[in-house]
C-alpha cells in the first residue's frame, strides 16, 4: 500500500526532519504484516532509508472492543507512543538491541496521531534466515538468547505494561495467572461463538483452565516479557545481533508466558533459548490459554479488512487443532 495525499507529506515532511542532509522522500511503501500500527520503509532520493511507525485509527485492521484503551489491563492492545517510549527505554537500558529512534512526532504536532521514525534495520528477519540458512541462524538465535536472559534478569515488583508500571500505576486483578485465566475465557467464548467444534468442547476446555489456575503456586515478582517474540518480530543489524520490533506489548509478567509463546512461534529452533526453572503449572495453563487467543485473536481479526486472510485463518486453524488437543 503506498500512502497518498495528506499522510504521505506528513511522512515526507517528517523524514526529511529525520534525515536532514537536504533529503527528500522518494518512496513510501507499507511494511506486510502490521496490523495495529501503520509500518512504512522510507526510501530518500539519496537511497537512504527508514522505518516510520504510525498509530493512526486509520492503520489498525482490529476491530474496536471494550477495554481496547484499558492500559491497566497488561493484554489491552499495545498502541501508541506512550508504549513504545517506555518500552524502547526499558529494553535499551537491559543492553537488548531495539531500532533506534530518529524522530518523535507526537499527535498534533505534524498530524492527528503519533508517529515516530527508526533506522531501517536492513538484514532479514529471524524468521527467514531460519527457513533459509538455519546453520547461519545458530549464531543470532544464541545472541537472542542472551538478550532473553538479560530481560529474564530485571525485577518488577508489580505485573503490567511497562508503561504502567514504570508510572507507578497498577494493572487490574490480582496475580498473571487470574489475568491469563479471564483473558482466556472470553478468547473462550469469542471462539465459541465462531466455529462449533470451540462450542462443543467450551465446557471441558473451561474446566481444564480453571483446574490449570488452582494448582498455579503464588509468585511475588516479574520479569521483561516482549509477549510476541516471534521469529519475525527478531531482525539482524549489520553486524549479526539481534534487533527486537513490535515492542508496544512489552510488560512486566511471569516468565512461562514469553517461553511459552517462544515455544509455539520458534517450534523445533525453540530449544537454544529455553530457560532453566520455568514452572511447568504455569506452563501448562498458558499453554492452553495461547491457543486459545490465537484461535479467537484471528478470528476476530477477519472480521475486519485484514488484508492476508489465508495465512490470518490458518492461524487460527493450527491453534484451534492444538487446543482441542490438551482436552
Amino acid at each position: 500500500m503506498v500512502p497518498t495525499g495528506v499522510k504521505r507529506e506528513r511522512l515526507a515532511g517528517a523524514a526529511r526532519d529525520a534525515l536532514g542532509g537536504g533529503r527528500q522522500l522518494a518512496a513510501a511503501e507499507r511494511v506486510a504484516g502490521g496490523s495495529k500500527k501503520g509500518v512504512y520503509r522510507l526510501v530518500m532520493d539519496d537511497a537512504t532509508t527508514a522505518i516510520a511507525y504510525l498509530w493512526d485509527d486509520s492503520e489498525n485492521y482490529w476491530p474496536a472492543a471494550q477495554g481496547d484503551d484499558d492500559l491497566t489491563d497488561p493484554f489491552s492492545p499495545g498502541l501508541g507512543l506512550r508504549l513504545f517510549e517506555a518500552a524502547h527505554a526499558r529494553l535499551d537500558g537491559l543492553g537488548v538491541r531495539v531500532p533506534r529512534i530518529r524522530l518523535v512526532q507526537r499527535a498534533g504536532e505534524g498530524g492527528p496521531a503519533d508517529l515516530v521514525i527508526v533506522e531501517d534495520i536492513a538484514g532479514r528477519s529471524l524468521e527467514d534466515l531460519l527457513a533459509r540458512d538455519p546453520r547461519a541462524a545458530a549464531a543470532v538465535t544464541a545472541r537472542l538468547a542472551e538478550a532473553l536472559a538479560a530481560m529474564r534478569s530485571y525485577r518488577a515488583p508489580r505485573y503490567g505494561k511497562v508503561a504502567v508500571v514504570d508510572a507507578g500505576g497498577t494493572s487490574r486483578g490480582t496475580s498473571c495467572e487470574g489475568i491469563v485465566l479471564d483473558r482466556a475465557l472470553r478468547d473462550l467464548a469469542e471462539a465459541a461463538s465462531r466455529d462449533p467444534r470451540v462450542a462443543a468442547a467450551r465446557d471441558r476446555l473451561e474446566e481444564r483452565l480453571r483446574k490449570l489456575t488452582a494448582g498455579v503456586r503464588p509468585r511475588a515478582e516479574h520479569c521483561v516479557v516482549h509477549g510476541e517474540l516471534g521469529p519475525d518480530h527478531v531482525r539482524m543489524d549489520g553486524d549479526g545481533h539481534p534487533v527486537l520490533i513490535d515492542i508496544e506489548g512489552l510488560m512486566y509478567f511471569d516468565v512461562e508466558w514469553e517461553h511459552v509463546f517462544l515455544r509455539i512461534r520458534f517450534a523445533d529452533a525453540y530449544r537454544p533459548l529455553g530457560a532453566d526453572e520455568l514452572d511447568e503449572g504455569r506452563l501448562a495453563l498458558y499453554t492452553l490459554a495461547q491457543r486459545l487467543s490465537l484461535t479467537a485473536g484471528p478470528l476476530r481479526l477477519l472480521d475486519g479488512g485484514f488484508p492476508d486472510r489465508q495465512a490470518m485463518a490458518g492461524i487460527a486453524e493450527h491453534n484451534l487443532k492444538a487446543a482441542l488437543e490438551l482436552v
